[in-house]
């Protein structure tokens, strides 16, 4: 048996059923497409038939349809290659005056490593376009700031009992299926607004009985998590304390995320003493997931939730209504922002923390703010020098440690100048690129092995032949200059000195 939801799909925007506003916007929007040339998201939960409505619009329209969706591969080279091709060229085979659509389903995914460059890609190809694009997409949100702003909007929103009863019953007809009409209520009220999962469900009856009756819908527990924005609004408009608190139960997030969803969304409802009391109970709550964090005592996660959920909702002094707008933590796209140099910290770190001997939290936390303190803009150009040596960085991660620019010269020839002391040390096997230097310039300032061996040996004759028999102090002087320890009393080692204390002031 075919699937019904391809075999019933609506062939024309007439057809689709349950957001008539939405879907005149949609016939709009093509129909006045010459005028403005821009690209349309349709956004709503899944199965409401947004890619049905795209489909049906181009059979509307007499336009073929080129469509990239989840199962291809997002890539940046191969959206510009199909979807950027596809909205630049017409078409010789069909379409009003050249036009075809291009249909992007599932555009709220093209992020992570496997859609590297997809989403900023998406964005340009949607900027440069001189066909019509339609963007399919459940959640509105997960979109791109910059491509959201880029397009037109459309919601589709879920599709009442009322309008899915219809479709149910005009399958049977088509299906011959003899069905009870509480039975296609039942299943209408047990898909929560999904038209398509409706259909599967009564696809899935109809395959093992000949006639639908009430007794026959045993489709099951459906999962009935309940959105993050719906349960937003629930909290700060709608329930009372406990019934916040329940509503929480069907949200998929963890206490930490929750937490950052509300606290992002509390101040565009409340305000005042509401606000104060609102933060107050996620200020607890908070606090008691720090000390599941501390204690690894995920028990404490109910007294975070209490306080998030009912706490907020007993805050509100007075009803809330219209529509809201909210939007995901901006804390999260800090995180996004940051990213990049997180990662170069972090690399950073990693290479400090393995050379000396010591956790990545503890270079990082203690070593690197006191490289980047005595390395700031290369002031220090030896010791820059010595770091990049030592740690084996590259013009980034130098120019993330000390501040300088990434492309200046001056990064460029200390980097350069590290390689080749690296170079030296693998062939001499010093093992120390921070003494490298300080060897140089003895061996510079001694004139060569020979002589400051000779200065060694006069040193030590005339100490032995010309001076007065040690006191107890000079002798502990003398032990601290004798040229077995530091290879003579003429000074020669003083910068060696420096040297080692420059390291120890930030290992």
């Amino acid at each position: 048996m075919s699937d019904w939801t391809e075999k019933h799909r609506p062939s024309t925007l007439s057809e689709v059923r349950g957001n008539n506003k939405a879907r005149d916007q949609l016939e709009e929007w093509a129909e006045s497409w010459d005028d403005h040339r821009q690209a349309v998201i349709v956004h709503g939960s899944p199965g409401v038939g947004k890619t049905s409505a795209a489909h049906a619009l181009a059979n509307d329209m007499g336009w073929p349809v080129m469509e990239l969706n989840a199962s291809d591969d997002r890539k940046a080279d191969v959206i510009e290659r199909v979807a950027g091709e596809a909205s630049k060229s017409g078409t010789l085979t069909g379409g009003e005056a050249g036009r075809r659509l291009v249909i992007l389903d599932e555009a709220d995914n093209f992020h992570g490593s496997a859609d590297y460059g997809g989403s900023r890609k998406v964005t340009e190809v949607v900027k440069s376009a001189n066909q019509p694009i339609v963007l399919v997409a459940n959640d509105f949100y997960e979109m791109s700031q910059s491509l959201r702003n880029t397009c037109e909007t459309i919601e589709f929103r879920d599709v009442s009992k009322r309008s899915i009863v219809p479709v149910l019953r005009d399958i049977c007809r088509r299906e011959d299926i003899e069905y009870d009409e509480a039975a296609l209520e039942t299943i209408a009220d047990e898909t929560a607004g999904d038209l398509r999962s409706a259909v599967n469900d009564l696809q899935a009856i109809a395959e093992e009985t000949d006639r639908l009756t009430v007794d026959d819908v045993v489709t099951g527990q459906r999962d009935t998590t309940e959105g993050i924005f719906d349960f937003l609004d629930a909290l700060i408009k709608e329930k009372d304390a406990e019934g916040a608190l329940r509503a929480s139960y069907d949200v998929d997030e963890t206490p930490d995320d929750l937490l950052n969803w509300i606290e992002d969304n509390v101040p565009k409802d409340y305000a005042g003493a509401e606000l104060a009391d609102a933060y107050d109970f996620l200020a607890n709550a908070d606090r008691w997931l720090g000390r599941v964090r501390a204690t690894q005592e995920y028990s404490f996660w109910r007294y975070a939730t209490d306080n998030m959920t009912a706490g907020v909702a007993a805050s509100r002094r007075e009803p809330k209504g219209g529509w809201t707008r909210y939007g995901p933590p901006s804390y999260w796209s800090k995180l996004g922002r940051t990213k990049g140099t997180r990662t170069t910290r972090d690399a950073i770190a990693e290479r400090i923390a393995e050379r000396e001997g010591t956790s990545v939290a503890t270079a990082r936390r203690e070593i690197l703010p006191f490289l980047a303190e005595m390395t700031h803009h290369c002031r220090d150009r030896e010791l820059t020098v010595r770091m990049a040596a030592a740690y084996e960085l590259d013009e980034g991660d130098v120019s993330f440690v000390t501040g300088s620019g990434k492309d200046t010269n001056k990064v460029a020839s200390i980097v350069d100048e590290a390689e080749e002391r690296r170079a030296e040390q693998a062939v001499e096997g010093t093992g120390d690129a921070f003494l490298e230097a300080s060897r140089s310039r003895e061996d510079d300032s001694d004139g060569g092995g020979g002589e400051r061996e000779g200065s060694n040996d006069q040193a030590t004759l005339s100490t032995s032949s010309d001076e007065p028999s040690p006191t107890d102090e000079d002798e502990d002087a003398e032990d601290r200059d004798d040229p077995d320890e530091t290879g003579g009393r003429d000074g020669s080692n003083a910068d060696l000195d420096d040297d080692q204390s420059g390291l120890s002031d930030f290992v």
